[in-house]
């Protein structure tokens, strides 16, 4: 766990790096954060291991569609069970399915397994519609990529609050049981 200045220690081209416009971002915000490095995790599975080590809510992040190819990012606490005939009732759409990871990198600039709610800084027309689980807003820190699957950042639930209001993204809560 390192702060940002911790961080840019011995990095010679961090400010080119996809990442660096979320470390910006929240240094402008002068949020308090933490930078985690690790191998590139790419599934929730995979990320498990550092359990113990991020203090925190841990995310699942989807990349869905719908019928009229509307595009969704539902965040929800790592462990959460969802049915997506549930969750189109829930959202009021039809025929979810994944999105493809051209569909992903065209909207939110990132690739499988870096999904996350920062992406949302790369979707400038709004095409994407952000929920986020009640249950994870209500953790006091929440850990997030920062567009690449080998970084977590953790950060206080406010700050991530801000962070959205900053880039001009609302969300919707949804409670999952």
């Amino acid at each position: 766990m390192k702060t940002f200045t911790e961080f840019l220690k011995g990095k010679n081209t961090l400010k080119s790096s996809m990442e660096f416009q979320i470390f910006n971002s929240l240094n402008k915000l002068k949020c308090d954060y933490f930078i985690h490095e690790h191998q590139a995790l790419k599934t929730v599975a995979d990320s498990k291991i550092l359990r113990g080590i991020m203090k925190g809510g841990h995310s699942k992040n989807l990349f869905l569609r719908d019928k009229k190819k509307n595009n969704f990012l539902i965040t929800t606490n790592e462990d959460q069970k969802i049915d997506l005939k549930n969750l189109e009732k829930k959202l009021g759409t039809s025929r979810l399915s994944f999105g493809s990871p051209d569909r992903l990198y065209e909207f939110l600039g990132v690739k499988p397994g870096s999904v996350s709610p920062f992406a949302l800084i790369n979707d400038h027309k709004k095409r994407v519609s952000f929920y986020i689980d009640k249950n994870l807003l209500n953790e006091t820190i929440l850990n997030f990529h920062p567009l690449t699957n080998n970084l977590t950042i953790s950060l206080k639930t406010k700050d991530f609050e801000r962070f959205l209001h900053s880039i001009k993204r609302a969300y919707n809560e949804v409670l999952f049981k």
